[in-house]
């Protein structure tokens, strides 16, 4: 054979490249690289993810050579731009929606991080205004309020009357209100900010 590689139709050209002849290949990547590189530019509006897609398709298509069966070649890798076009983007919506969750992620457990800061902070507070008032009126006030027993049973489990335990548990309410007066004005400012 006499001529040149230039001259072969591009049949002949494929049946060289499928061989593994690089000058083949050369040439076709030269023909279609271009028609390839703008129909993904076009979609994407990017120009190293086009170069790059691109490239892989050409990448994939000497990788595959000797097991692709190929009629068109041209027709061949406008679709396998297509696809790949396609892919990166259902990527990079994945991509996105994943970042997108994550943020709201961190920024809620952030927010939970702050709320259990203020509720330890509320806790630490409420404390400090309990020793303030009589020892009697701590016991009924906790057992009422944080363990949640109800009147009668606080009445005959500290030997008191029930108006006596409604009378703590008022009184304790009175100073912790005053009490922690300051420590809800700072936490209103706090979350306002």
């Amino acid at each position: 054979m006499s001529s040149s590689v230039p001259a072969l139709s591009e049949m002949q050209l494929i049946e060289k490249f499928v061989q593994g002849d690089r000058d083949s290949f050369t040439i076709l990547y030269k023909k279609y690289w271009y028609k390839l590189y703008l129909i993904a530019q076009k979609r994407l509006n990017d120009r190293a993810v086009s170069e790059e897609l691109t490239q892989e398709i050409f990448v994939q298509l000497w990788e595959r050579r000797e097991t692709l069966e190929i009629n068109s070649l041209e027709n061949y890798l406008v679709k396998a731009i297509r696809y790949a076009v396609i892919d990166y983007i259902r990527n990079e919506i994945v991509k996105n929606n994943y970042l997108h969750h994550y943020k709201a992620f961190v920024a809620h457990e952030e927010s939970e991080t702050e709320n259990v800061v203020a509720v330890n902070d509320l806790s630490t507070f409420m404390e400090a205004g309990l020793k303030t008032l009589p020892e009697k009126s701590q016991e009924v006030f906790r057992l009422s309020r944080i363990e949640n027993w109800p009147v009668a049973r606080i009445a005959s489990h500290l030997q008191l009357t029930e108006k006596g335990v409604e009378y703590h548990i008022t009184k304790s309410i009175k100073t912790l209100k005053v009490y922690l007066k300051d420590f809800v004005a700072i936490a209103i400012l706090f979350f306002m900010i």
